[in-house]
């Protein structure tokens, strides 16, 4: 069967690199307003002209204090001054790094050490931390501090360094430019294994996902920026496209603060990852519980769903009322960084917003596919971006195999790292370590990641996630990790699922629902046992469960019993050597 490829695609206005980018919206959108946010009490507005000029004063005072080609490092909260960094850096012909800041200290210097950073943009919480640290980070030659009002040594105000750089003559900095292939912005990434490594994305990698990415799904006047700004899908996806588009960005200053400046900010567009698309559900369906109107939403939705078929819409006016939590002008939840469990797409569906489902890794900039805004199928990841190929390595028979990718998203490589390159970068195409296979309608669906597939000793390989995702469906399951059971042989012959529960509950009765919710998968997926934790697995800042730490934990503490063991073993044996000795002594 030929799989459908042309779907029709939004019209986008060309570019070639960042600086063309803000040059654009100066003259297309000069006055409209590009950020929001607030200023203590008070709501800040920003316009592209205005914003142009705060990087042209910040790249002219980089360019007084530094070389060109320069490497710039970035950490701290959501802000302001965190994008006026990140796009002056991007403007201009160096590197941007930007770093998590929930990183340990050592990873934090060793990022900085390895990416080989002479300045740091940061938050003053950072300052002492860098002041201590200061012979450890030889190649760091200023610090930029957001909140501090005069300079001290190394260490530089922020307002100061716009006031000094609106004096200075800007030519140097508006002339420069990086060649579309060099290395432009380095991300440092560190997985649910806690392996980190540093990407290399070029200003075409970067153009390319921006330009491409609108082709198939396109935002809208307002939104919201919720995720850290360190991250590629946050950082590319929502600050790039937002900005290209003209829209207005409202920067949300921390997650706790998300309801209410969805109601004072009122977007047309959010990007979230499934842990808060999966909160939001949650909370709006326990409300509806809590209230006792269950049976009446139900109504509501078949309601709505009839009118829907026979082409009338009614969901914006029977789901006001939940939609007015959302500020009232939402009309799209773009969800990346793993796939959406349909049950929740369905349930934004019902009430009237489009959750738009995507595909990404920070090695392709990091957009591969999303699921177009006419053609939305939650069940897939969506179509892919014009400007790639796809294919599917070594199907299965259910042609399951390794997505792999090649084209104008794809990264330069691993950032010193020449064999982790290789392994995952051959002719073009890159592995990207994620399973799935591509349906008649040439869209992904995503199954799971290749280092968690759980081989059963009967042969057959289980995803996980897959399973996950029905166990979520439980009310009272706020975490789920389903993990191979190992029999005394050390095959996995089994599958259980550790839990982090809402309501306090017997392994029993959880297992239960479990068999409840998993009723209609095969024999071989069925979950056996039940481990209930007292706490939140870890997670990474991208609100991903580390999946494997447990298991690094418990080969700790097996390699610290087998040492001790060892170690009683030869204190014995020496002490049974010396009282033979001190017999044969005796007799002597």
């Amino acid at each position: 069967m030929k799989k459908q490829t042309n779907y029709p695609l939004y019209e986008v206005q060309p570019f070639s690199s960042i600086k063309e980018m803000m040059e654009l919206a100066v003259r297309d959108a000069g006055n409209k307003i590009a950020y929001k946010f607030k200023d203590n009490d008070e709501i800040r507005e920003v316009t592209f002209s205005q914003f142009a000029d705060t990087v042209k004063q910040l790249g002219s005072f980089l360019c007084d204090i530094s070389e060109d080609k320069r490497r710039i490092a970035c950490i701290g909260k959501n802000s302001y001054e965190w994008i006026t960094a990140y796009l002056t850096a991007l403007r201009g012909d160096g590197v941007f790094v930007p770093i998590d800041r929930d990183l340990p200290e050592t990873d934090i210097i060793h990022v900085l050490n390895d990416s080989e950073c002479s300045i740091v943009f940061c938050d003053e919480k950072y300052e002492d931390f860098f002041r201590s640290n200061s012979d450890r980070l030889p190649l760091v030659k200023n610090y930029i501090v957001f909140e501090r009002n005069e300079d001290d040594g190394a260490f530089l105000s922020y307002k100061k360094a716009l006031e000094r750089g609106k004096e200075l003559d800007p030519s140097a900095f508006l002339s420069e430019q990086s060649a579309p292939d060099e290395l432009k912005l380095l991300v440092y990434t560190s997985g649910t294994t806690g392996f980190s490594k540093g990407v290399m994305l070029s200003e075409h990698n970067l153009v390319s996902s921006v330009y491409y990415g609108l082709m198939v799904s396109t935002v809208y006047d307002t939104g919201l920026s919720l995720l850290p700004y360190h991250h590629t899908y946050e950082a590319v996806s929502d600050i790039l496209v937002s900005f290209h588009h003209h829209s207005t960005l409202c920067i949300n200053e921390s997650l706790p603060a998300m309801l209410k400046n969805l109601v004072i900010y009122k977007p047309s567009y959010v990007y979230v990852v499934p842990a808060i698309a999966e909160s939001m559900y949650k909370r709006i369906m326990k409300n509806i519980k809590k209230q006792g109107m269950e049976e009446q939403f139900n109504e509501l939705v078949k309601k709505s769903n009839e009118l829907r078929a026979q082409g009338i819409d009614k969901r914006r006016e029977f789901f006001g009322f939940i939609l007015e939590g959302f500020g009232g002008k939402l009309k799209k939840i773009v969800c990346g960084g793993a796939p959406i469990r349909p049950e929740v797409a369905k349930f934004f569906d019902d009430i009237g917003l489009d959750l738009i489902n995507g595909y990404g890794i920070t090695e392709c900039s990091p957009l591969v596919c999303a699921n177009h805004d006419m053609y939305n199928d939650f069940k897939t990841v969506g179509i892919k971006l014009p400007c790639i190929e796809w294919r599917i390595d070594n199907p299965n028979d259910e042609g399951i195999g390794e997505i792999c990718v090649k084209g104008d998203i794809v990264m330069i490589g691993y950032y010193k790292q020449p064999k982790l390159t290789e392994e995952v970068l051959k002719d073009g195409w890159f592995y990207t370590g994620d399973y799935g296979y591509i349906n008649e309608k040439d869209q992904l669906v995503i199954s799971g990641r290749k280092k968690n597939v759980i081989v059963l000793n009967n042969g057959k390989n289980v995803y996980p996630e897959e399973i996950e995702g029905y166990i979520q469906d439980i009310d009272y399951v706020n975490e789920v990790v389903v993990s191979g059971e190992k029999d005394k042989d050390g095959n996995e012959s089994s599958l259980t699922a550790e839990v982090y529960l809402e309501e306090k509950k017997t392994p029993s009765e959880v297992l239960k629902s479990i068999k409840k919710a998993c009723a209609d998968l095969p024999i071989y997926k069925q979950i056996s046992k039940v481990k209930i934790r007292d706490s939140e697995f870890p997670k990474t800042s991208s609100n991903k469960i580390k999946r494997f730490i447990k298991e690094k934990t418990e080969t700790v503490k097996e390699k610290t019993e087998s040492v001790i063991e060892t170690v009683s073993e030869k204190y014995n044996e020496y002490k049974e050597n010396r009282e033979t000795d001190e017999r044969k002594n005796n007799k002597q």
